[in-house]
């Protein structure tokens, strides 16, 4: 909220939380409405009109504000992750029935976005890759939609599974983590972490290492302030912030 009061192109004009209870914005954020943030998302949109929606909630809430924001006409930008391959096809189906666009983004910080890139790009030349992701303890859902989007591109960018080396005996269940096309996936929640990752990759004497660090939120704010600003320009879902991005 005080990135977008901070921005001098936007407005922000109201907010919705069904746990708020009475709390005022301009408490949460200097500069923000003199109201209270609504109990339900639909009338809030009928009473302030916005042109665009930001959303940062849970799993759980997430696709029922896109129906209610899409249904309004109500452009949206979302970095709540938990997303499944069903989910996009019903938020891109709801876009083309009202003919309003979104970008839904795992990550809105400008590092993680190259820190994907990159990744791929290596991932061809690499035969083995393990992705350790760390983030808060409150974080609801694992893998991070990040580790789940790297693995997925830096798979299609190597055309083929990573190799996988099996382990014969465990004496914990789990320790090994979970897989997608041989990248194994590790995830990490703990307090004193906001959001980072590593890819590892393996190969004959040696290993390649890229990592993002996060030491806090407000890296995240210039990739929304650009979804927002660029999100009507849009045509259906889009999913990804790289796609407004010019990494080359």
């Amino acid at each position: 909220m005080a990135a977008v009061i901070e921005a001098e192109d936007m407005s922000l004009v109201g907010g919705a939380d069904p746990g708020a209870g009475e709390a005022l914005l301009s408490a949460l954020a200097e500069g923000a409405p003199e109201r209270p943030v609504a109990a339900d998302l639909a009338d809030e949109l009928a009473e302030v009109q916005p042109d665009v929606i930001v959303d940062f909630t849970t799993p759980q809430a997430v696709m029922g504000n896109l129906c209610v924001a899409l249904a309004a006409r109500v452009a949206c930008v979302v970095g709540t992750t938990g997303f499944g391959d069903d989910d996009l096809e019903q938020v891109r189906e709801l876009c083309q029935e009202h003919d309003t666009p979104a970008i839904i983004a795992p990550n809105f910080s400008i590092g993680a976005n190259l820190m994907m890139k990159f990744a791929a790009q290596a991932a061809g030349a690499m035969h083995y890759a393990e992705i350790i992701e760390r983030h808060h303890e409150r974080k609801r859902d694992a893998p991070s939609g990040t580790a789940g989007m790297t693995a997925e591109r830096m798979a299609a960018a190597r055309g083929r599974a990573f190799e996988h080396i099996a382990t014969e005996h465990f004496t914990l269940e789990g320790v090994r983590a979970g897989q997608h096309e041989g990248i194994g996936i590790h995830s990490v929640r703990m307090p004193g972490v906001v959001a980072n990752q590593e890819v590892f990759f393996g190969g004959p004497g040696e290993t390649l290492k890229i990592e993002h660090v996060t030491t806090g939120r407000e890296c995240f704010m210039p990739g929304v302030l650009l979804a927002i600003r660029r999100v009507r320009e849009l045509d259906g879902l889009v999913y990804g912030l790289d796609a407004l991005l010019e990494l080359g």
